[in-house]
């Protein structure tokens, strides 16, 4: 539809401030989804001026958009963070533990952060994107916005005729998900496995993970050492171009299923699967090497508390560990920097934490493992 297309250029170029390159493929992804729309629909297409009915899409399309060009990129996110918290705030149902008023805020607060990656990725998929595309411009915030917006109203049909939001039906997923107390953790956000798995019950390491996540009731300063936790893993992921292990990361957040999380992603189970596992990858590193103070912090399982080891693995664990690593574990406890530790032990910084890293990666397979007879030592 050329006609249509150039309608949207013409439009775009005068009510907007932005180059010719990005306005123009703003109205190329426009102008694709009207022509689908027209395509698919069959009033559409019985209608006696099919040109007609697409320009009108095309033109509410282009004012939903500049719409939220107009409000600018935080007066668009208010608009939208509004308008879709307005729509789920009766469905998102808070635990017991967190039915106050600013306990269900918050939930809504997580939900939607969860959706907004969901719809990018939607908008990804339908726009023909790379998985890696993010909106750069205000004017492509403005297309992902509108877009977002259209994606959460979107009617889902249901069983005897009846029709629902989508965004609502996700809301609806996602408070009978919350459990009394906990959620999920980055082990698990790891692993992929289920709340109520045999594993995971069993782990105390991993309730430990768990509880220091999301209770509800932990003090501010812990729920703050969280949050950085979080924020800092994602930072992490996205410096070292892992953008999908991010995404990975949030949607495990939000405790969806993992079919759920392939159909948003657009992965096959076994890239799924591969994405799960360079996941956990990045997570050992940085939780052992990269923040390993950070997190061992956030888990109370620092220095000071011996790794947050009990009396007997802490027994255990001097017994694994070669004198040289006793050592370093002696001149960490004391405060020593690993600039200086490595002349005392004689070799490079980059030996010493390697060798830390095995001694964190000891620690941490005794309290997720206690008692299952493994007897090896940390190695270089």
């Amino acid at each position: 539809m050329k006609e249509i297309f150039e309608l949207l250029v013409t439009q775009l170029k005068d009510s907007t401030r932005t180059s010719e390159h990005t306005y123009r493929e703003v109205a190329d992804r426009l102008c694709a989804e009207v022509t689908r729309i027209c395509e698919q629909s069959k009033r559409i297409q019985e209608s006696p001026d099919v040109l007609a009915e697409a320009t009108n899409l095309a033109k509410h399309r282009l004012q939903q958009c500049l719409k939220y060009y107009k409000l600018g990129s935080r007066g668009g996110r208010i608009e939208l963070h509004s308008t879709l918290s307005a729509i789920v705030y009766r469905y998102i149902t808070p635990p017991l533990v967190q039915s106050s008023y600013q306990g269900r805020l918050n939930l809504i607060e997580d939900f939607l952060q969860g959706f907004y990656l969901e719809s990018l990725n939607a908008f990804r998929r339908e726009a023909q994107l790379d998985r890696s595309y993010r909106p750069t411009s205000l004017l492509e915030l403005a297309e992902y916005m509108a877009f977002t917006e259209r994606y959460a109203k979107r009617r889902i049909a249901l069983s005897g005729g009846r029709s629902q939001q989508l965004i609502v039906l996700r809301a609806q997923t996602f408070s009978q998900q919350q459990p009394p107390e906990t959620l999920v953790d980055m082990e698990q956000a790891a692993d992929g496995a289920s709340l109520d798995s045999d594993v995971a019950g069993n782990d105390s390491s991993v309730q430990q993970v768990r509880e220091a996540m999301v209770t509800a009731d932990s003090d501010p300063g812990h729920d703050s050492l969280r949050e950085t936790v979080i924020r800092e893993l994602i930072a992490y992921l996205e410096e070292r171009q892992q953008t999908d292990c991010a995404d990975y990361f949030a949607l495990r957040l939000q405790d969806l299923p993992t079919h759920e999380i392939e159909a948003i992603l657009g992965l096959t189970p076994r890239e799924r699967d591969y994405l799960q596992q360079r996941f956990k990858y990045h997570l050992i590193r940085f939780a052992l090497s990269h923040s390993w103070e950070l997190v061992h912090q956030w888990l109370e399982a620092d220095l000071d508390r011996n790794l947050g080891l009990t009396p007997q693995q802490w027994q255990i664990f001097q017994e694994r560990i070669e004198s040289d690593k006793a050592e370093l574990l002696r001149l960490k406890q004391m405060g020593y920097p690993e600039s200086e530790i490595a002349p005392l032990l004689g070799c490079t910084v980059n030996q010493v934490k390697k060798r830390w890293f095995k001694l964190l990666e000891l620690a941490w397979e005794i309290r997720n493992r206690s008692g299952s007879g493994k007897n090896s030592k940390a190695n270089e």
